[in-house]
Order: structure tokens, then sequence, then C-alpha cells
């Protein structure tokens, strides 16, 4: 079962650009707001990060079209998380986009999913998917991003900021488990500036049981 404050907002973008060319499409029903709201991050040695907008989720019913979508595609959009792992995709602001997007879906089981931003001005050009055996070890990967990781079935009420309060990182979206296999969900945020969007999907409570993602990450002009 997903957790999370939703509440309305967001739209499908006009003119999408593919930061990875898969996914599906469908009609936009069931809106969901998702996000940290307007908040500064403190940057390790105590600098206040800017603020940045909120994000916005919201889910489809079309999961059916779009898994068979991104098939389509070929297998770039399709990764198995295995049980106990966290997978994180790392997106890098595009220098002629202003808005990243993402829609993803699972097959017969919920998964875990939130947002940080990390600030950088060298972002990279390209994708990268990192795969952790826990949230512990995902944790650690991340050195001076890594905190106290909070219970996904809680999402990050704990700590909300236990990345952001160690790194130039910043919460978007906390970690809450989402009913991805009955609806797709996607969202929507505008660009802060430079950095590198780190998207993570949470299976770290799952003691058994690996879920199918099919996801697409794309952003606009």
């Amino acid at each position: 079962m997903a957790d999370g404050g939703d509440a309305a907002d967001g739209r499908p973008p006009a003119d999408p650009q593919p930061v990875v060319t898969n996914g599906g499409d469908g009609d936009t029903k069931g809106e969901e707001g998702d996000s940290s709201g307007d908040e500064e991050s403190t940057e390790e040695g105590g600098q206040v990060m800017p603020s940045i907008a909120t994000a916005s989720m919201w889910t489809r019913k079309d999961i059916k079209e779009f898994k068979e979508g991104i098939r389509k595609e070929g297998s770039n959009g399709i990764l198995k998380v295995g049980h106990g792992e966290v997978v994180t995709v790392r997106v890098p602001t595009h220098p002629n986009g202003n808005c990243l997007f993402w829609e993803f879906a699972t097959d017969s089981y919920d998964l875990g999913f939130g947002i940080y931003f990390e600030w950088t001005a060298e972002p990279g050009n390209q994708m990268s998917v990192h795969v952790s055996e826990s949230e512990e070890e995902d944790e650690e990967e991340e050195e001076e991003r890594s905190g106290e990781g909070g219970d996904v079935e809680k999402g990050s009420q704990g700590d909300p900021h236990n990345l952001a309060q160690q790194s130039s990182m910043s919460l978007v979206i906390p970690v809450f488990r989402r009913d991805c296999h009955e609806e797709v969900y996607a969202g929507s945020h505008l660009y802060p500036g430079q950095g590198v969007y780190l998207l993570k999907f949470d299976n770290s409570y799952s003691l058994w049981r690996s879920k199918t993602l099919y996801y697409r990450v794309y952003y606009t002009r």
C-alpha cells in the first residue's frame, strides 16, 4: 500500500524530450501532488541551499498500455529491483531543458519511490542506474550524500532531509511505498538549477519478492 500525502496538481508535458526513449502514452487521471514543498536544504558546512519548487505527482489508469508500450521500445526502460534492493536512477539536468518528467509502474506488487536533487555545476550528460543491496549500502555508496535511512513504510517522516543535511542535496519527494502495480505513477519537477536528480526505487522492505519496474524519464524545454 502506498503511504504519502498526495494532493491534486500536475499536468503531462506538451513537448517532451526523452532522456530514455521508452514508455507508453495515456490520458492523465486521478491527479495527485506529492512533494517536499518549497524548502531549503543545508549543505555540508552549514551553507543554505536555494529553495526548490514543489514537485507534482499524479496517477493514470492505463497501466496495461503503458507497460506494453515500454516493452515494445526495448529493455532500457525495464529494471528488476531485487528483494532488499534500492535502485537509484541518476538523471542529470539537460542544458536545453527546464522541467523533468517521470512515469513508472510495476508488475503485481508495490514499490517505494522518492526523489532527491544533487546540486553540482558539472552534472554530466549520461543517465546511470545504481543498484545497492540495502538502504544501508545505498547510503554507503552515496558517501557524503548518505544519512540515516527512514523506514520506507513510514516514508521520510523521521528525518525528511537525512541526505540533504550531509551534502549538497535537496529533498524533492520523500520515499513512500506506491501502489504502482495498480496505476501508472507520473510526476514533474521544475529544474531548480544545474544538478542530478536521484530517482529512488526502494524495495528494501521486501524480504522475498523482486519487483519488475517499467519507467520513462524525459524533459521539456
